[in-house]
């Protein structure tokens, strides 16, 4: 991993650090040309990782992500209030 991307993965993080708690909204690949697009609220950070509960009636449910999905552009992930996208700098 380069200096440059590593330095990418840092603002990312930072970034998604300043949003903790707040309603975001996921755009994932679903496979065959489908797009899965959720909501749910930015939970937790971790050195490596980061943690959405989605909004599904009647249950709670929590997914992860790397911060190298957004640097990868794998996932979107969009502040709902706002409509400000996270993504590498």
């Amino acid at each position: 991993m380069s200096v440059a991307d590593k330095s990418a993965l840092i603002a990312i993080k930072r970034d998604i650090d300043n949003h903790i708690g707040e309603r975001v909204q996921l755009k994932t690949n679903g496979g065959r040309k489908k797009t899965v697009i959720r909501e749910g609220i930015l939970e937790k950070t971790y050195p490596s990782i980061f943690v959405v509960r989605l909004d599904a009636p009647g249950m709670c449910r929590r997914v992860t992500f790397s911060y190298s999905d957004i640097l990868t552009e794998t996932i979107e992930l969009t502040l709902v209030n706002d409509n400000r996208k996270i993504a590498c700098m």
